[in-house]
């Protein structure tokens, strides 16, 4: 019992961490309203083509994976994908939602759509930022 054991954790072991956490969370908080979000656009084929998924707790929302096929981007997905995750986070009860990127990802697109840079943090990875924005819903 007092090896460590290093390897890749499954999705089952991520799990239960996760768990864990927000049982810890609640208790430290006494706020229990978390639920994952997800919003997904699939096409013909039943393929995924958008997605953005997180979860919502104590009024805040949190986009955890954002992502646009190649092919998609550019017309007006991202921005109506993004708002199909404010709708849903506000009648969850949000007031705003927060996010990370990097700056080789997409941090003018959120500043276009009212993000605002809250934090940087240099050099994550190497030669590159990461951003953390946030919204005011």
């Amino acid at each position: 019992m007092d090896r460590f054991e290093l390897d890749e954790p499954s999705p089952a072991d991520i799990q239960f961490l996760d768990d864990r956490l927000y049982e810890f969370n609640v208790e430290a908080t006494r706020i229990a309203d978390g639920r994952l979000l997800g919003v997904f656009l699939r096409d013909e084929r039943d393929q995924i083509v958008a997605a953005a998924t997180g979860h919502t707790w104590g009024e805040v929302c949190e986009l955890r994976q954002v992502w646009i096929a190649e092919p998609q981007r550019g017309n007006g997905l991202g921005r109506r994908l993004i708002a199909a995750a404010e709708t849903e986070a506000v009648a969850r009860g949000c007031k705003r939602v927060i996010l990370m990127t990097h700056s080789f990802q997409a941090p003018g697109f959120y500043r276009k759509l009212g993000f605002d840079v809250i934090a940087e943090l240099p050099d994550y990875p190497r030669g590159h930022s990461q951003f953390w924005l946030r919204k005011r819903l």
